[in-house]
């Protein structure tokens, strides 16, 4: 457990550099397919409560484009305090959680 959360103690850091960008690539691809999705789906296909719970609230490109950059702005946070291993695992979970169940999603209609 205490790997997850060493700091790195380099000011720069290629992993973390390469961690935090695919981070943001991973929320923007989540972003767009979600906006995809619930258009083409309807909201009724999005099973995150609080991006649905937002969408709902704020519409869906403002409620999206919040929820996205909120979640940026942590990653980059966590970033700039160097837990890079925490932002490599969160990338990956948001890899396999979102990015390739709405892939699946799109390839098999």
């Amino acid at each position: 457990m205490e790997q997850l959360y060493k700091r790195w103690e380099t000011p720069r850091c290629l992993f973390g550099d390469l961690a935090v960008f695919l981070f943001v690539v991973a929320q923007g691809l989540d972003g767009i397919f979600t906006y995809v999705g619930v258009q083409f789906w309807g909201p009724g296909i999005e099973a995150n409560p609080i991006v649905s719970s937002t969408v709902r609230i704020v519409g869906l490109g403002a409620g999206l484009a919040t929820l996205k950059l909120v979640a940026v702005g942590f990653g980059i946070a966590l970033h700039l305090t160097r837990v890079h291993n925490v932002v490599a695992l969160l990338t990956a979970i948001y890899f396999a959680a979102a990015i390739l169940p709405w892939t699946a999603l799109f390839l098999s209609n």
